[in-house]
């Protein structure tokens, strides 16, 4: 027979029971789906975190992919956002068209951006863009303006493709695009290896190196003739925009291209990491992180 006790016993299991069911469906579930950009290339997008949280959609940079942001979507302070990745076009599981033009217009970039943002249906997403992903931050923002977003993050970002924020490295740009395998690969080893002031791990380094080759050669060869709209692009940034950059990047020259974006955008603020080179969020993963969170509430505030 049932008594008082077992009916207790059994209803705090019940409300337990159904507590961690409410916490398992507020939690977003890994997921993965994909989008159709307009000129009809397949963008591969990926989801966890929080699905009520502020979304977060993160743009990797050259040769990488949605694996790039490991640390900030594994991190327990990001846990409460709804963290939205996607593979840029030529990259990782997105389709890889071969003619120069799907690469070089910037406005394609864009309207993959915009596309995940439709599908994922994030509202007022924060974009976080890192190196190639500040040129499509940039390139969305002319296009498409601001209203739809809370705030964009530049992480040693591209501002502009012009001598005096890009650090020279003609031999590593000229053999990437080399038809040699064994030329290639050296090139994209010595391309990372420049990424980093602080070096990664080596199981770090080895996800980013078989990233690499799984980019398209056409896009390598045609991205470095990307139309770049960052004048009109950040000067129509109404939102908070926040530029992190490593003071030790190889690849882009940070201060000149913080006070280049601060001209286009005099309300952009931006942090300098002492410790970083080009990658900031995977040399100094938990400030980077604490910054981001900051960022994010700050804009909640407003």
């Amino acid at each position: 027979m049932s008594t008082p006790l077992f009916h207790r016993a059994f209803s705090a299991l019940a409300l337990t029971g159904a507590l961690l069911i409410a916490s398992l469906t507020a939690s977003a579930a890994q997921k993965s789906y994909t989008t159709t950009a307009p000129d009809g290339v397949t963008i591969a997008v990926q989801e966890s975190g929080k699905l009520d949280g502020t979304p977060i959609i993160f743009i990797h940079g050259l040769l990488g992919s949605h694996l790039n942001w490991d640390a900030q979507l594994k991190s327990p302070q990001l846990q409460k956002y709804r963290l939205i990745t996607y593979d840029l076009r030529g990259h990782g599981l997105s389709s890889k068209p071969s003619s120069a033009e799907a690469y070089t217009d910037g406005r394609r970039w864009a309207n993959d951006l915009a596309a995940v943002i439709k599908v994922s249906h994030a509202r007022k997403p924060v974009l976080v863009g890192w190196s190639l992903g500040g040129t499509v931050i940039s390139n969305y923002l002319a296009l498409f303006g601001d209203s739809r977003i809370a705030g964009a993050v530049y992480v040693d970002g591209v501002i502009e493709l012009k001598p005096e924020q890009i650090v020279p490295h003609p031999a590593v740009y000229r053999d990437l695009n080399s038809p040699d395998l064994r030329t290639h690969l050296e090139a994209i080893r010595t391309f990372l290896g420049l990424c980093f002031y602080k070096k990664p791990t080596a199981s770090t380094f080895e996800i980013l190196f078989a990233n690499a080759p799984i980019a398209s050669w056409p896009m390598q060869r045609s991205v470095q003739a990307m139309t770049v709209a960052a004048s009109s692009g950040l000067s129509k940034a109404k939102v908070p925009v926040l530029l992190i950059y490593g003071a030790h990047d190889a690849l882009v020259q940070a201060k000149p291209t913080i006070a280049r974006a601060s001209a286009i955008n005099p309300r952009i603020q931006s942090k300098l990491y002492a410790a970083s080179g080009h990658a900031p969020f995977l040399e100094e993963p938990q400030r980077f992180n604490r910054d981001l969170s900051t960022f994010i509430a700050a804009i909640a505030r407003r």
